[in-house]
């Protein structure tokens, strides 16, 4: 797909991989509206050709009239966590916690389901997964089963939008204000994370949203392709054939 002079809406848009994508796809020539339950936290957007709308991804009423009053559109990108994550042994696992987890899912489930209809014909859509659905490390057993649910979605859904596309990317350890450490805490933390990865640092958003934009540019990476950027870097399409 040509990205210029398309519409683009980027839920969870204000920062972190969402951003990073908005700032590619607007630098491409999209328009591009970026949805987060808090767009105040966008206040460092160098692009002033950035729209914003306020939704909880989780309120499928909210979903529906943020695609609405946008309609119709050619790309799809969520990167919207929808709420908390659980972390830690299971065994000792608060089970609400584990449950908000999940939130995602369902956040990712109202878009594509109240969004796809709105799609241009030859429209897309990008979720971003992780790496824990393919390689969980102790402690991301939450991860690891939201992620699995997310590109099972994606799995399915191709087959049924067809010549629409949805893909996955699912990035390892990135360096985005989901963490909240700061300063040399932060650095501790990351470090840890990524010191056994082959390349060993965290990776940034606009690297995770190099891999968006190459997903929705490509239009052989559809319905039958997942695009997965591993927590080593590398870049594997894989079928789902």
């Amino acid at each position: 797909m040509e990205i210029e002079n398309k519409k683009a809406l980027v839920f969870g848009g204000t920062s972190g991989i969402g951003l990073a994508a908005c700032e590619q796809l607007i630098d491409k020539g999209a328009e591009v509206i970026a949805i987060s339950r808090d767009p105040s936290k966008a206040n460092s957007v160098k692009h002033n050709r950035l729209s914003f709308e306020s939704c909880d991804v989780r309120i499928e009423d909210e979903v529906k009239q943020i695609f609405e009053k946008y309609a119709p559109f050619d790309i799809l990108v969520s990167a919207a966590t929808g709420g908390s994550r659980a972390a830690g042994p299971f065994l000792e696992m608060d089970m609400h916690g584990f449950k908000n987890s999940f939130d995602k899912l369902w956040g990712y489930a109202n878009i594509v389901r109240y969004g796809t209809n709105y799609l241009s014909s030859n429209g897309t859509i990008v979720l971003v997964s992780g790496a824990p659905a393919r390689r969980m490390k102790p402690g991301q057993i939450a991860l690891s089963a939201v992620g699995g649910a997310v590109e099972n979605l994606v799995r399915g859904v191709a087959k049924e939008i067809a010549p629409k596309r949805i893909n996955s990317v699912a990035p390892g350890v990135i360096d985005t204000p989901m963490f909240s450490q700061e300063g040399e805490d932060r650095k501790i933390f990351l470090n840890s994370m990524t010191e056994a990865n082959t390349i060993k640092r965290a990776g940034k958003p606009e690297e995770v949203a190099k891999g968006i934009i190459f997903v929705i540019e490509n239009e052989f990476v559809r319905e039958r392709y997942f695009c997965f950027i591993r927590s080593n870097r590398s870049v594997v399409l894989r079928s789902y054939n």
